[in-house]
């Protein structure tokens, strides 16, 4: 499994034959790619706001997948073919490709347009496998999560970590907005990760951290996860 991180919460997830982008979102300062450097086949929108689905339209041959309330919006205002894309919903998994796909809860708003005016349904985040996560334990599994823009939610101790078994998370870690250093640190705890990669942070002021806590909140509370701070446009192999 390869993942790519673009900045913000835009990632690549190469599984397989089959590539999957999470939230494209470009107009970053962590990342030089434009969505025409890009060609996958299926994207995943964590939620609707503007940072997570501001290029989706630059992908119209790739299947959108996301819940059925942002799917009918980015159809209607992204000019996606409908038949390109798959609602699903919290619990679900679906098969795209090599990967199987899992739409997990996420503690976070959904409002759409400029002025928040409507709801995009409930924020999710996404659990990516190469087995089904739902019905097979397997420690030879190659496992990610993308936890969405979510608060700390015990879900991730309860659910996530037992049942889906995540190798390797991104995790939000601007704070403001969503978790900070120390909830995703311990976050990464609750989830026994492998790995913890940040993200969601530098974007613009209010997320701006030291990444440095991350790390030191990381070994601190989640002593058998090992952080992981990617630059921008940079993979890692798992």
């Amino acid at each position: 499994m390869e993942l790519t991180w673009y900045g913000h919460s835009t990632w690549s997830v190469e599984l397989g034959d089959t590539s999957l982008l999470i939230d494209p979102f470009f107009d970053n300062p962590k990342t030089d790619t434009s969505p025409s450097d890009l060609d996958p086949d299926h994207v995943l929108l964590t939620h609707g706001h503007a940072d997570h689905i501001a290029h989706v339209g630059e992908f119209g041959d790739a299947t959108v997948a996301t819940t059925p309330e942002l799917a009918g919006y980015v159809a209607d205002e992204y000019g996606i073919d409908e038949d390109n894309t798959i609602g699903f919903n919290m619990g679900g998994t679906i098969e795209l490709g090599d990967a199987f796909v899992t739409m997990v809860r996420a503690d976070h708003t959904n409002g759409l347009d400029t002025g928040y005016e409507n709801s995009g349904g409930m924020p999710a985040g996404f659990v990516i496998s190469d087995t089904n996560p739902t019905k097979v334990a397997d420690e030879e599994s190659e496992t990610f999560y993308h936890a969405g823009d979510t608060a700390l939610m015990s879900e991730m101790k309860d659910v996530i970590g037992p049942y889906l078994e995540p190798d390797v998370a991104a995790l939000p870690a601007g704070d403001h907005f969503t978790m900070g250093p120390l909830q995703a640190a311990i976050a990464a705890d609750f989830l026994d990760v492998e790995y913890a990669l940040p993200m969601h942070y530098d974007s613009f002021p209010p997320i701006e951290i030291d990444t440095d806590d991350f790390v030191r909140a990381v070994n601190g509370n989640a002593p058998g996860t090992e952080a992981v701070v990617l630059d921008g446009d940079e993979t890692f192999e798992y």
